[in-house]
This record gives structure tokens, C-alpha cells and sequence, in this order.
């Protein structure tokens, strides 16, 4: 599964001035709500029903907040960077800047499990956290994000 499948041009923000994790998944359930023709509200549902269960703040700044949404047509990705790190109750207790936040149609396993994967593998790679921290603005980050992934492991 390739991350230019299922990130939207208009997915990708940087977000200035969100101070907690709520403002944020609220921001993302709106646009997310803007792109997929979903309502916002069921949306955030779906993202806070799961945070609930555990922080999906994997630490060195990043999160993958996720859920599954019923009627959705496919996997969904939106990038956020912050300007701001927000604390995210995250496993190394670090604040969070980048965030992908990825939504599946309810009873989408594979596939949702696949963008999971393939999101964790990208951001395993310092280099690649590095580049979106630097990156000047939404088409940087999209271009980080959907760049064949031989091409971040090239020397």
C-alpha cells in the first residue's frame, strides 16, 4: 500500500496554535469530514472511542491516532505538524508534533492494519522525522510522505 493512495493533497496541515490533543483530533475530524463527505462528529468519535484504549503516542514526538468510520469508501490518511509539540500522554512521556491520523471503513482489517504498517516502517526512520520537521510547508510533508519508500533508506 503505497501512502499516495490514500493521502489527499488538501490532507496534509500544519497546524498552528493547537494546545491539546482534543483541539487537534477535533481540527483532523473536521478537515478528515471535508474530504471524505463523513460527518466530523462520528469522525472524532471513531479517533477519541479509540485513544481511550491507550495513547497512540508511539514517542520521539509522533502519534497515529486511528479508527474506523462505517461507510467509509476506503483507508484515509491526514499528516499534521504541529508548531508547537502537545503532550499526547505518549509511551516516552515526550509532546507529539507529528501526527498521522489514519481511518479505515469498519471491517477493513488487512487493509487498515497495511497503512498502519506502512505508516510505523516510514516513521521508524530518522531521517524521514527529520525531513518533516524541516519541511516548509503541506506539499513538502505530502512529498515526504509519498516518496517510494526505497528512496528514504538510499545512502
Amino acid at each position: 500500500m503505497e501512502l499516495a493512495d490514500i493521502l489527499a493533497d488538501r490532507a496534509v496541515l500544519c497546524c498552528t496554535g493547537v494546545t491539546t490533543k482534543r483541539q487537534l483530533f477535533e481540527d483532523l475530524a473536521e478537515r478528515a469530514a471535508e474530504i471524505t463527505g463523513h460527518d466530523a462528529a462520528e469522525i472524532l468519535e471513531a479517533i477519541v472511542s479509540r485513544e481511550e484504549l491507550g495513547s497512540t503516542g508511539l514517542g520521539n514526538g509522533i502519534a497515529i491516532p486511528h479508527g474506523k468510520v462505517a461507510g467509509l469508501k476506503g483507508v484515509t490518511a491526514l499528516v499534521a505538524r504541529l508548531d508547537q509539540p502537545i503532550d499526547f500522554d505518549s509511551v516516552d512521556d515526550q509532546p507529539v508534533d507529528i501526527v498521522v491520523m489514519l481511518l479505515a471503513p469498519t471491517g477493513a482489517g488487512a487493509d487498515h492494519l497495511k497503512a498502519l504498517s506502512r505508516v510505523a516502517r516510514l516513521l521508524r526512520t530518522e531521517s524521514v522525522i527529520e525531513d518533516l520537521r524541516r519541511a516548509e510547508g503541506p506539499e513538502q510533508l505530502r512529498a515526504i510522505f509519498t516518496a517510494p519508500l526505497a528512496t528514504h533508506y538510499a545512502a
